[in-house]
């Protein structure tokens, strides 16, 4: 495989990785934050909006983190920046979970396939 092959293909994978994670950002926008934020006991527990969109990645984090990381941050000063995880796991169902744990993670996978091809056209 030759050089310009391969950036073309890792160009591609990031490309979609990152079309599928917006596509689940947005679903997972209308469906569950979109009930949270009209919900008054969750309303002001989305955490801190520092974007547009920005409480619905905090959402995302919050219900897709395991919980010794979510313990260690509500400990922390910087505590009022995250959602609220326990009152939002009571809020929502098995289903918005799921698809909060898809967008987090897609997010995720998304920016890993961009930072691999970015290093292999540096390399490259």
């Amino acid at each position: 495989m030759t050089h310009e092959a391969m950036n073309l293909t890792l160009g591609l994978g990031a490309i979609g990785s990152m079309m599928v994670s917006g596509l689940l950002f947005v679903i997972f926008g209308q469906v569950t934050v979109r009930k949270l934020r009209k919900h008054p006991a969750t309303r002001s527990l989305l955490g801190v909006e520092l974007l547009s969109g920005w409480d619905i990645v905090n959402a995302a984090s919050a219900l897709s983190r395991p919980d010794w990381l979510t313990r260690r941050l509500e400990r922390g000063a910087l505590r009022d920046l995250f959602a609220d995880s326990r009152a939002l796991k009571t809020h929502t169902s098995r289903l918005d979970r799921g698809l909060a744990r898809a967008c987090y993670w897609g997010m995720r996978f998304a920016v890993a396939w961009i930072v691999v091809w970015l290093v292999a056209i540096r390399l490259f």
